[in-house]
This record gives C-alpha cells, sequence and structure tokens, in this order.
C-alpha cells in the first residue's frame, strides 16, 4: 500500500470538499494531538488552513482541526475527500484511502500503536481494505 504524503494546499478552484470522516476526541489519546501539532505544524497555524495529504488512490483529503473551548488543540479533526465540484467519490476508494490514513497516523505516532496491530484489527473485523495492508 502506497504511503499517504503531506501535499501544499491544493488548487481548490472547481473542486469541493466531501465529507468523509470525523473524529471528535483526537484529544482522548494525546500522542495522536501531538502526531497533528508536530506533523502539520499546527502550534504555528492554529485554525488558519487545515492539513492536506494525498492518498494512495492519488485523490487528496483535508484534515480540518477542530477546537473546543478549554480542550488543547486540536480537540477534533474532519477528513474531507477534495473532489471535482459535482463528482461523487467511488465508496471503495474512500474505504481504503480512509483506511490508508488511518494506517499513516498510527504508523507516524509510534509506540505502543503500530501499523501492524491496527491491520491486525482491520483483519479481525473483516474490514476489505484491510486485506491489502
Amino acid at each position: 500500500m502506497t504511503d499517504v504524503i503531506v501535499v501544499e494546499k491544493p488548487d481548490l478552484r472547481e473542486k469541493r470538499l466531501s465529507f468523509a470522516l470525523a473524529e471528535d476526541r483526537v484529544a482522548h489519546y494525546p500522542e495522536f494531538r501531538d502526531f497533528f501539532v508536530r506533523t502539520f505544524d499546527l502550534d504555528r497555524k492554529g485554525l488558519a488552513e487545515p492539513g492536506f495529504v494525498q492518498a494512495p488512490s492519488g485523490l487528496g483529503y483535508a484534515l480540518i482541526f477542530l477546537g473546543r473551548s478549554g480542550e488543547p488543540f486540536p480537540s477534533g479533526v474532519e477528513i474531507h475527500a477534495i473532489v471535482d465540484a459535482l463528482e461523487p467519490v467511488a465508496e471503495e476508494t474512500l474505504d481504503r484511502d480512509l483506511y490508508a490514513i488511518l494506517r499513516w497516523m498510527i504508523a507516524g505516532i509510534g509506540a505502543p500503536w503500530t501499523a501492524e496491530d491496527f491491520d491486525r484489527t482491520g483483519r479481525l473485523y473483516r474490514i476489505p481494505a484491510a486485506a491489502s495492508a
């Protein structure tokens, strides 16, 4: 499975953000929050702009970081596919890309989290995208 890569802000003209996934409790595990802060320079950027990644399919994704009063930033994240204005996202592509993004996050966080454990869990729950990881 090709790695997810962090990219600069893409040209969003004639594009739309298509909601894919939300996690509103990133701070539940501080290492996840720390990963996002480190990877997307959130200490400096804050809410100024999303983080952008390119998934194995070649499709771009915007990670929109959420803040909540009284909680360390970011407190949550929404993941949106960047698609042509009227085009839908194929469900299989979205599932594979989201799995790859989650796997990339876990690998970037490090011990005690491992991508291999994530893959084993995915296969246990028979997530189709886990089979190719």
